[in-house]
């Protein structure tokens, strides 16, 4: 075991036919019981193989295996060396404007794959940033979080880790798209270069509603070395109207490279976490740290109430760590009695303490029933026109909403684009109701007609189509169509065309008639080329040439069908003829 947190616990394994080391976390018993939680799980362990970049942790398998202990659901994943960005910044405290840079650089390039995939993480914060060894940046866990939220899984301490880097929309309404990653992304930003978050409180509702109704201070207010040009750009990563921010990572990162290059910040390398003392390198497994929303964090030499580098033993089978409490050598007396009014304070502020924890229990609970009586059961319908149909099913599933899907031609929207929506873009509706998007086939097809297909039927498959049938008069003969029927189309099936156009239908004549081979006549006199061309089924026709006489019987000197050519039955050979 290398990490355990409120989740899940991460074992280092060994991946026996490629030879590797992996990491393996486990989802907690109690979530792997849950079948919407598992319906989640493997759609976002899905999502997340789709990315393919260096600044974003590999998924290289999922599964649910039933054990004798019920069922063990797991994700199989590159295995990081190093920590988090969490352990550096309680080693460090704040990083530096060149170290800081250097560290969102990595991590907004990953997040842009992602949105660039249509995938939004919703759980950036430092103990998802993993930091090699080597120096390596990779953002993990896209949507892990999510996935247990929407199940309806609640888990200790993920609140307050989480809200720290909630956008307002998220505590609002529930929803997240690129916008509220790149917030998350400009407090992340904010914590690198000052070494705290912006807002603190003592419950989670208190700091989320600082996210609502506050904007996020200056960073320079904290570390007098930061620019104010990196003050304007965090400002506007965390605009409390998602309009007003960058319009995904990737924009965030283009501004921050620009300013970096500007500003001529030096480039620096990655801050590496710190090594774990010897004695626990193979021992003893990572601890969780306190503020961590329920994930498990990468190895934390530096125990929070500790003094650096100091470790906990493993106690037990389970390998859990006691956290090391400083312990203080108490006066004598301080082991006396304390007197009657002391211990009448103490326990008035044990009291006090209880009834303030009732009182803030109480406004938490009426103020999400509110919530969800109020604004909670409504969703925004996000903009799909345009938009691929996969991104357009995540897009809606991101938002509460069921996808229905209809196929229709268009002539203006590509193949695989969603060309409508039944519901316009931003409108509210309730969660869970259903948005009908018309995904475009492209330019309609002319389809396959079969030969022998009537005409009837060939003419309704071209209106389904959208397209217009026509008959010319156009026939020919076919072997496999019998007479009257069809036998092919122009354009033929399968071309693309634009919608209502023209599509002719070509009509068969038959099975082709008996053939025979023209004889040669020039040179015989008309009578005798007449019997000949008779002999073999053909008839003949007289065609006389300047000075000759129609009908007087001269000498063939020409034939409009050449000798050995292959004529039906019945054709009638023209022959050239001149006196004798």
């Amino acid at each position: 075991m290398i990490a355990r947190g409120g989740m899940s616990t991460v074992y280092r394994g060994l991946d026996t036919r490629l030879d590797r080391p992996v990491a393996i976390k486990i989802m907690d018993g109690r979530m792997a019981a849950d079948p919407a939680f598992r319906t989640r799980f493997v759609r976002e362990a899905r999502s997340a193989a789709r990315i393919d970049h260096p600044a974003v942790v590999d998924v290289f398998d999922q599964g649910n295996h039933h054990g004798p202990d019920g069922p063990a659901l797991f994700l199989v994943m590159e295995l990081v060396e190093g920590g988090t960005l969490r352990d550096v910044l309680r080693l460090r405290g704040a990083l530096g404007v060149p170290a800081a840079v250097t560290v969102m650089d990595r991590v907004l390039a990953g997040l842009a794959e992602a949105h660039r995939l249509g995938l939004v993480h919703r759980d950036v914060k430092p103990e998802n940033v993993l930091i090699s060894t080597s120096g390596e940046v990779k953002v993990a866990d896209f949507g892990l979080v999510v996935a247990a939220a929407e199940a309806g899984a609640s888990h200790a301490g993920m609140i307050m880790g989480t809200v720290a880097y909630l956008s307002p929309e998220q505590v609002v309404t529930g929803r997240a798209d690129a916008r509220s990653d790149v917030y998350a992304a400009g407090i992340l930003f904010y914590e690198l270069l000052t070494g705290e978050p912006p807002y603190r409180g003592e419950t989670a509702i208190s700091v989320a509603y600082r996210h609502v109704n506050s904007d996020v201070p200056a960073p320079s207010d904290v570390a007098g070395d930061v620019p104010p040009e990196f003050d304007q750009l965090i400002q506007r990563a965390t605009h409390r109207d998602p309009q007003g921010r960058p319009a995904d990572a990737a924009r965030l990162l283009h501004e921050l490279r620009t300013l970096a290059e500007q500003l001529e910040v030096p480039r620096v390398a990655v801050p590496v976490p710190p090594a774990p003392p010897p004695e626990d390198v193979d021992t003893a497994p990572r601890q969780r740290h306190p503020d961590a929303p329920g994930e498990a964090t990468r190895p934390n030499p530096v125990v929070p109430g500790g003094r650096p580098g100091a470790g906990a033993a493993p106690a037990g089978p389970r390998g859990t760590r006691a956290l090391p409490r400083p312990v203080e050598e108490a006066p004598a007396a301080a082991a006396a009695e304390p007197p009657p009014h002391l211990r009448a304070r103490r326990r008035s502020r044990r009291v006090f303490a209880a009834w303030l924890m009732v009182v803030l229990v109480l406004a938490a609970a009426i103020g999400v029933s509110a919530w969800w009586l109020g604004s909670g059961r409504w969703t925004a319908v996000p903009s799909l026109v345009g938009v691929e149909e996969t991104v357009a099913q995540r897009l809606l599933e991101d938002a509460d909403l069921v996808a229905v899907t209809v196929e229709k031609p268009d002539d203006g929207v590509a193949e695989g684009l969603v060309a409508a929506a039944d519901r316009p873009p931003d409108s509210d509706v309730l969660r869970g109701s259903t948005v009908t998007i018309t995904v475009s086939t492209g330019k309609p097809r002319v389809p396959t007609i079969a030969p022998g297909t009537t005409v009837a039927e060939a003419e309704a498959l071209i209106r389904d189509a959208g397209l217009e049938p026509r008959s010319s008069g156009a026939t020919e003969y076919s072997d496999s169509a019998p007479e009257g029927t069809v036998t092919r189309s122009q354009p033929s099936g399968g071309s693309r065309v634009d919608s209502g156009s023209a599509v002719e239908l070509v009509l068969s004549r038959g099975e082709r008639p008996e053939q025979v081979r023209v004889p040669f006549v020039t040179g015989r006199s008309y009578a005798e080329a007449e019997a000949r061309l008779q002999e073999v089924g053909l008839e003949a026709e007289e065609r006389p040439r300047i000075g000759g006489v129609f009908g007087g019987g001269g000498l063939v000197v020409g034939q409009d069908q050449g000798a050995g050519s292959m004529v039906e039955i019945g054709t009638t050979v023209v022959l050239d003829t001149l006196p004798f």
